[in-house]
């Protein structure tokens, strides 16, 4: 079976170690909603933008998903935190209702990509009136 292809969501350099990171849509049982991609020690991630504990989004500014020192991914909300590696929670609100929803994400010719599953999808354009 064919691997869904690539959706391109950045340019590579739109992503410093411990910034801001970049949000995009996505659709989870037929709903739209966000995501994003964070660069943390030189490697990008990419999770469903929901927070484990309530289904709220991170991030208070768009894109400002990591605490004050750059270490961990932080819900504005109830401060959670989450490893930005992998996603589990390591402290917070979210401790006992699991971690973040991991993405397929790739880094490759200077851009950031995803690439959808059975149960994120790309979200479908709308049909033309």
């Amino acid at each position: 079976m064919d691997q869904p292809a690539l959706i391109r969501i950045c340019a590579a350099d739109a992503l410093a170690d411990g910034g801001a990171g970049v949000r995009f849509r996505v659709a989870v049982g037929g709903l739209a909603t966000s995501a994003f991609v964070v660069r943390h020690q030189g490697k990008i991630f990419g999770y469903l933008n929901r927070c484990a504990h309530v289904a709220t989004e991170l991030d208070w500014l768009e894109g400002a998903f990591f605490d004050a020192d750059a270490e961990w991914l932080m819900c504005s909300t109830h401060g959670a935190l989450y490893d930005p590696a992998t996603g589990h929670c390591i402290g917070g609100a979210c401790l006992g209702h699991g971690g973040l929803r991991a993405l397929d994400i790739v880094e490759q010719d200077r851009g950031v990509y995803w690439r959808p599953d059975a149960v994120v999808l790309p979200i479908e354009p709308s049909p033309p009136d």
